[in-house]
């Protein structure tokens, strides 16, 4: 390849590079290792991978230091070029490091970074694709040879140092629950939390809120039409058709969630069978749109019917949703917290959700009490619209600081 061929991608890679804003990094950039040979970073769409790596070529090495390289292999360029070649050539010309951006655009993915891997050993390679990827996908196996990372959307942490510089560290769920008051009244007595709440949960998730604000719910609509029209079909082998009723269940799931739900009814409303319905199902959750809370009781568990079915996360209900119901919401917001910072959530007999088998919480309003969860064991309920809370009565929004 000439540097002739080469050279728009060179300046695309230079032109980022040295253009990203290097103010705040998420959370997973110090968690990474970036001393691993291959690395995975997956993520949904609009979490920020691109930036991720971004900021770490222009920490660790500069826009232009003929070493690393950025390449988005969603890129046009990709139509009339082959990837292998590009690899070829940089490292003929002393690259050391290459970062793969998108990579479930191009044809045979894992083949490709396999071969990269196998036949340049001196070559560093991070990639990144969307979280619907499966990465033991396809005839090369990358699952035992990588390291592998999952980078979810803003924490409420996140959002509330993004828009008032207040610098708060991940808080680990046992230290929440035994000193929230304490917690919360140091929060509180800097910042009006609940105002930055509200907003969080209608925008707060996607880093994109801040480029976008006033338009935010139709560029989130977009993202979702992208993972459905694009990232869809390049994982997975489905029609135009396929991919309509995959949209048609995201909206059908979307008008009543949380719920469990009938799942013979929802074929017939698709018109599709069970075999489709469930790879469709399966893919909407992997894709981070959906989310199901697994059932811990066997008396609850029904082999022909998922757990209870909720959003990805509140955006999304602001976004496709035209009225969403608050019980929704604040069940939504506590799930998706709970599981982006590693915890198990299951729905329970008495109660919202029992967390890592050993906590039990209830969800509601500044009024909720204990007559639901009455005499249960590590039970707590969670009131959303407090800054404070007693006891075992804590404010919901503090549920965002885990991660």
């Amino acid at each position: 390849m000439e540097y002739s061929d080469i050279n728009s991608l060179l300046d695309i890679s230079d032109r980022l590079v040295a253009e990203i804003p290097m103010d705040y990094r998420r959370y997973l950039y110090s968690q990474v290792d970036w001393k691993d040979r291959l690395i995975c970073i997956k993520g949904p769409k609009g979490v920020g991978k691109t930036t991720l790596i971004l900021q770490h070529i222009r920490e660790c090495f500069g826009p232009r230091s003929g070493r690393a390289v950025y390449i988005p292999a969603d890129h046009i360029w990709f139509s009339s070029h082959d990837i292998l070649d590009a690899i070829e050539y940089f490292h003929t010309h002393g690259f050391t490091h290459v970062f793969i951006d998108e990579v479930h655009h191009l044809p045979e993915w894992s083949r490709v970074i396999k071969t990269i891997t196998d036949c340049y050993p001196k070559m560093n390679v991070v990639y990144s694709g969307s979280s619907i990827l499966k990465i033991s996908k396809g005839d090369a196996d990358l699952s035992r040879r990588q390291a592998v990372y999952c980078l979810k959307g803003l924490s409420f942490r996140e959002f509330l140092s993004l828009e008032t510089s207040l610098d708060i560290a991940p808080l680990p769920l046992c230290d929440l629950l035994g000193a929230h008051r304490e917690i919360a009244g140091g929060i509180c007595d800097r910042v009006k939390v609940l105002p930055f709440f509200e907003k969080y949960l209608k925008v707060g998730y996607y880093p994109l809120y801040r480029d976008v604000s006033s338009q935010f719910e139709d560029r989130l609509v977009a993202v979702v039409n992208n993972v459905l029209d694009i990232d869809l079909p390049s994982v997975e082998d489905v029609t135009t058709a396929t991919v309509r009723k995959a949209k048609k269940m995201l909206m059908v799931l979307a008008r009543d969630c949380p719920q469990q739900p009938n799942m013979s009814a929802l074929y017939r409303e698709l018109e599709t069978n069970r075999n489709l319905g469930i790879k469709l199902l399966d893919a909407l959750e992997r894709a981070e749109l959906f989310a199901t809370v697994e059932s811990g009781s066997p008396k609850l568990k029904q082999l022909s019917r998922p757990g209870k079915v909720f959003l990805g996360d509140t955006n999304l209900m602001f976004a496709l949703v035209p009225s969403p119901d608050i019980g929704a919401i604040r069940e939504t917001f506590f799930a998706n917290q709970m599981r982006a910072s590693g915890h198990v959530a299951e729905s329970p007999e008495q109660g919202d959700f029992v967390i890592d088998g050993k906590w039990l919480f209830e969800i509601g309003g500044r009024g909720k009490g204990f007559s639901q969860i009455k005499d249960m064991p590590n039970s707590y309920v969670v009131n959303d619209g407090v800054e404070l809370g007693i006891g075992k009565k804590i404010p919901l929004w503090l549920f965002g600081l885990l991660y």
